[in-house]
């Protein structure tokens, strides 16, 4: 059983015990997350496709970690004009452990 669920302008896959990266959302640990914007649902057999949204299926699970992702440098470079920058950056994330996926 999975679902395809939308947040932070994303799409992602999910699956019942998964721990999920998606943009950063307010929370403490253990904090319950629903997702509504359900695109796909599907039980094994049978395929449910939502225009755009199914909203007989929901998404739940809880917040495991807040965290920072690897940082990337982001370096701007113009050749024979003397023109550098570097910059780094670290995006923010929330980790979601998958708890349940009801239709």
């Amino acid at each position: 059983m999975y679902a395809v669920v939308a947040t932070g302008g994303k799409q992602y896959r999910v699956e019942k015990g998964q721990v999920l990266r998606i943009e950063k959302i307010p929370g403490e640990i253990g904090t319950e997350v629903t997702f509504d914007d359900v695109l796909m649902f599907s039980d094994g057999e049978n395929v449910d496709i939502g225009q755009p949204t199914l909203e007989n299926v929901r998404v739940s699970g809880h917040v495991v970690e807040q965290g920072k992702a690897k940082k990337i440098i982001v370096f701007k470079y113009k050749r024979r004009k003397r023109y550098r920058r570097k910059q780094g950056h670290r995006q923010r994330y929330t980790a979601v452990m998958i708890d349940s996926i009801e239709a």
